[in-house]
């Protein structure tokens, strides 16, 4: 099992968590992106450099994982790609995607955009609370427990 980070829009404090539970649980953290990413590197913890082209730290994740590997992304369609594969998926916010709601996200995120291309689209906020920090503490915990868990015959 693996842990696949796209690293570069995760918020600093979620690596945080991240770190310290590959590190608790022995576990490999792949963390990619087209730039370096301070702290990351050594122990369990991987900096996978990708190509500086539209998608490619997104097709280098999508190709590494497998079912089983849990991934942190707030992109939507790697969500869907990673979820078609089997992939436990979850947002820094803590939202986790399934195969029964990526299909509602990937809606509204298409919607979105549409508003985006029209002139019309909705101001997004930057900022990352506490309370956005303990969903992702929380949904991240349960997940890694559960896919840690050793499977019963």
């Amino acid at each position: 099992m693996k842990i696949f980070v796209d690293a570069d829009s995760c918020p600093t404090q979620a690596r945080r968590i991240i770190l310290r539970a590959a590190e608790k649980r022995r576990i490999q953290a792949v963390f990619a992106a087209n730039r370096p990413i301070p702290g990351i590197g050594g122990g369990f913890a991987v900096m996978a450099l990708c190509p500086g082209h539209l998608g490619a730290a997104d097709n280098y994740i999508v190709k590494l994982a497998e079912c089983g590997d849990l991934a942190v992304t707030r992109d939507v369609p790697l969500a869907a790609r990673l979820v078609g594969k089997g992939v436990a998926v979850l947002d820094d916010r803590g939202r986790i995607f399934t195969q029964d709601n990526i299909g509602n996200f990937m809606s509204i995120r298409n919607f979105q955009i549409g508003l985006i291309m029209s002139g019309t689209g909705i101001a997004r906020i930057a900022n990352y609370s506490k309370k956005d920090l303990k969903m992702f503490a929380n949904s991240f915990d349960k997940l890694l427990t559960r896919l840690c868990a050793p499977v019963e015959k």
